[in-house]
């Protein structure tokens, strides 16, 4: 970790270089930073290992001072403290989306993923746009209103991990249990003829099981609160607030192309020369939000079979892999027009979709 007095001498050293860019790859970590600068368009320097108060600390010295400071970091675990804590600053902070950073030499540390970082930004900053893709930092509102969601997802995922225990358990004693075994009404009829310790453990899962319930349910209950009045038949008001926080905002979107590209549902293609394969979608974007629309385009073929995207899956003219695939180009189109619904450039009516009268 770089030192207190290094810090100021690294400062006054910049400063003293009469550069008047200075340009930051930053490998966030949980206890430390790595970072590599480069000033103006010189070679980038050694990179350093900071801790997020020193890189800031450094960072406000050189705005105060006068320097434009862009500072790039990739979206991870450690969230958007760092980034917004640079723009408070006054620096000019990027999120991009992790990719493989390594140069050919089968090789990697935290020095070379900085200067790799760096080494983009220092292009992106030339006019490549594409030298990186850009995270859209959710406002700390919306993060919230996502963490909900999310909450209510890892409470169901712990709740079915906990009945599956109980149902292992019960297995190894020669009951072969389905269902919410750990339910009154199913776990009296199940507990009356059962060993008294193997009760007693169940009782144990039964407990957490109950809690985890109770929990997702209040959750699942404020999220339906907070849904329209009105929506279309078969997207129920859970399925449009999680849709609506996982992405944050609507108008994030310029184009139709933006939203599908969010989704992950675009077919991946080989191509070289004459030769082309396309292939499975390539799942890029927010697997939430993919789930959510499959899940959904299911639910309209049974429930708006006159909305066009679902149509051949209405007529069942096409069976197994082939069905698949015109589900998901059918989720594709779903959140273009969910995309238009929300940002009112159509209506319900337009997109052929029934809204049930209140």
């Amino acid at each position: 970790m770089i030192t207190t007095t290094n810090i100021r001498k690294l400062n006054d050293r910049i400063l003293a270089s009469k550069c008047e860019t200075v340009k930051i790859g930053a490998d966030v970590h949980a206890r430390d930073i790595v970072a590599s600068l480069q000033l103006d368009g010189a070679l980038p320097e050694r990179p350093l290992k900071f801790s997020v108060g020193q890189l800031v600390d450094l960072v406000a010295g050189l705005v105060k001072a006068g320097r434009t400071v862009h500072v790039c970091q990739e979206a991870g675990p450690c969230g958007y403290v760092l980034h917004r804590r640079l723009l408070a600053v006054g620096a000019l902070s990027l999120v991009v989306v992790p990719t493989a950073l390594a140069d050919g030499r089968q090789q990697k540390t935290d020095g070379l993923d900085s200067a790799a970082l760096g080494d983009k930004l220092d292009r992106y900053l030339r006019g490549n746009t594409k030298a990186f893709t850009v995270v859209t930092v959710p406002t700390p509102e919306a993060e919230q209103a996502r963490g909900l969601v999310r909450l209510r997802e890892q409470l169901k995922h712990d709740r079915h991990a906990w009945e599956a225990r109980g149902r292992s358990l019960l297995l190894t004693q020669g009951r072969h249990v389905t269902g919410h075994w750990w339910r009154a009404s199913n776990w009296a009829a199940l507990s009356a003829d059962l060993p008294a310790w193997l009760v007693e453990r169940l009782e144990v899962m039964r407990k957490i099981l109950l809690e985890l319930d109770a929990q997702e349910r209040a959750v699942h209950t404020e999220l339906e609160a907070a849904a329209p009045a009105q929506l279309p038949k078969a997207v129920g008001a859970l399925t449009w607030v999680m849709l609506a926080r996982e992405i944050c905002d609507w108008a994030r979107f310029k184009n139709r192309r933006q939203v599908t590209s969010y989704t992950g549902l675009c077919p991946g293609v080989h191509q070289s020369g004459t030769t082309q394969r396309d292939g499975h979608i390539n799942r890029h974007g927010n697997p939430n939000v993919r789930h959510l629309l499959i899940e959904l385009v299911w639910r309209l073929v049974r429930w708006q079979p006159d909305y066009p995207p679902v149509r051949k899956l209405v007529e069942g003219a096409v069976k197994g892999a082939a069905r698949r695939k015109l589900a998901v180009a059918a989720a594709r189109r779903l959140a273009v027009d969910l995309w238009r619904l929300a940002t009112k450039q159509t209506t319900p009516e337009q997109l052929h979709l029934n809204v049930p009268t209140p």
